[in-house]
């Protein structure tokens, strides 16, 4: 038996269900430079729509059309990669540095989590034209995004000051609004803040 049949045998299906595919890979393949290599073997198949590789878990995730594609048409395309990667340097460099656990880069904000998010609830395939998930599907995109996030968690936060001030402002604030200026003006420029920031998003 070859070295990339037996590493073919050890990848594990964890998931698996239409249009996706999640696998665990051996540890020799999950260097820098192999996973790179597989990544980018992968999407040069017709038909599929994302492979992301998570070296901290040594898992690959796999979306696909299962109309252009089977499971195991997209398994035949990553064993027919296996030849080509750099195992035995890629094992001792991971042998050499441990991997780090895996952790979420937040540096460009939340829109990354939202975009695994959304791939892991919108299916590849696109649904039928007049189904029920054909009519939420775009509702779900549009609430996935880091703006609508931001906005949702601003509102709570609005309504959640207007009822924690509501005995405030209906017995003192609206009775003596000139006595209470200060507050007037402190909600004013809140929503003044909010509107503003709306806006310029």
């Amino acid at each position: 038996m070859t070295q990339s049949a037996e590493l073919a045998q050890r990848i594990v299906v964890l998931h698996r269900e239409p249009g996706y595919l999640r696998l665990e890979l051996p540890a020799e393949i999950c260097g820098k430079v192999a996973l790179t290599a597989i990544e980018q073997g992968m999407k040069t198949l017709a038909g599929l729509s994302s492979a992301a590789v998570d070296r901290g878990w040594k898992r690959i995730s796999i979306r696909y059309d299962a109309q252009a594609l089977s499971p195991a048409q997209v398994a035949r395309h990553l064993f027919s990669l296996l030849p080509g990667l750099p195992l035995e340097a890629e094992a001792e460099s991971s042998a050499a540095e441990p991997e780090a656990p895996p952790s979420f880069n937040l540096n460009n904000g939340i829109q990354p989590l939202l975009d695994k998010l959304k791939a892991v609830i919108i299916p590849a395939a696109p649904p039928p034209e007049r189904s029920l998930q054909a009519r939420f599907q775009p509702m779900v995109e549009s609430a996935l995004t880091e703006k609508a996030i931001t906005n949702f968690f601003n509102d709570i936060v609005a309504f959640y000051l207007i009822r924690v001030h509501w005995d405030l402002i209906t017995k003192r604030w609206l009775q003596n609004p000139v006595a209470n200026s200060n507050a007037w003006l402190t909600v004013f420029y809140l929503v003044f803040l909010l509107v503003r920031y709306r806006k310029t998003k």
